[in-house]
């Protein structure tokens, strides 16, 4: 299947990798470029190469998987500093061309001191241990700050969240004209982590639900309910992550949830996870969510 037959509003998605952990060539990571486009910036790099070849083989491409690592890839958007959502990025940095890579300021010093610091890996960064190669650049994402994404027609504003306080992962709202998608990195709820991270984003994209102009949400659920809040390890449940788009739902107007695309990322899938999971989501949508559950390699539009 070609995306060329869309047509030239919202955005496609191609998802490198679906899952919360365990499956390491299935790791977070998901291409995003607005329609009619094949310049993509990849949110999150957990899986990279092996995403990319299930794509060709779901003929989600029609060219070679080196032309869409080389090419079409213009630049990662990395939530936050775990391997789960680094590591193909890593691995494949010796291949790839060169790249912005975009952060706030505590994963890219991760990133200098732990990763590309020529003890883990080579230092293909711009910055760090010497020598510093300078194939990937590192461009520090400041809260509530747009950045253009170079060589996209997209732009981003980074927001802080909590994953299990006090470390910290990343929302990224992308832009391309009048048209947004909202990406979380992994996060727990505000009630548990203590924080009121996820309520800010809300407020902030609050006025593009009312709009129309929020085409999706990447949202994650890593465990089923039975898991108990004070072993989320900050991440969500159904039931955290409905009370949250309620959050959302309170500032926008239900109306306006209704049919909202809304992504689900990074279940853990360990024994009939997955199941659990969908069935909680599917029974507790009062909301009237589109609730999409991602399958690797295969595209999927957000209009």
């Amino acid at each position: 299947m070609s995306f060329t037959a869309y047509a030239q509003n919202g955005f496609k998605v191609v998802p490198l990798g679906v899952n919360g952990g365990e499956t390491d060539g299935n790791l977070s990571a998901y291409m995003l470029a607005p329609a009619g486009s094949d310049a993509y910036v990849c949110l999150d790099a957990g899986t990279v190469s092996n995403g990319i070849s299930a794509a060709v083989r779901e003929k989600t491409f029609s060219v070679d998987a080196e032309t869409v690592l080389k090419k079409y890839i213009k630049g990662y958007l990395i939530s936050h500093p775990h391997l789960d959502h680094i590591s193909g990025m890593i691995i494949n940095s010796v291949d790839d061309t060169v790249k912005q890579v975009y952060a706030m300021e505590h994963c890219i010093g991760v990133m200098k001191a732990h990763y590309f610091n020529w003890q883990s890996w080579p230092n293909l960064a711009s910055d760090g241990n010497a020598p510093a190669l300078n194939k990937y650049r590192y461009q520090q994402l400041t809260e509530s700050a747009e950045t253009a994404v170079k060589e996209t027609e997209m732009s981003v504003i980074a927001f802080p969240l909590s994953h299990s306080k006090p470390y910290t992962s990343t929302a990224f709202l992308v832009r391309c004209r009048d048209e947004y998608v909202l990406y979380f990195g992994d996060t727990g709820p505000d009630e548990v982590e203590l924080t009121g991270h996820m309520k800010r984003v809300w407020a902030a994209v609050a006025p593009l639900v009312k709009s129309g102009r929020l085409k999706g949400v990447f949202l994650e659920v890593s465990y089923p309910n039975a898991q108990p809040d004070r072993h989320l390890y900050g991440h969500l449940t159904p039931k955290w992550f409905m009370k949250e788009l309620e959050i959302l739902a309170e500032l926008a107007g239900k109306a306006q949830m209704r049919n909202l695309n809304v992504v689900v990322t990074h279940i853990k899938p360990v024994g009939n996870n997955a199941e659990t999971i969908k069935k909680e989501l599917n029974e507790a949508n009062s909301l009237g969510l589109r609730l999409i559950f991602p399958r690797q390699g295969v595209g999927l539009t957000l209009k």
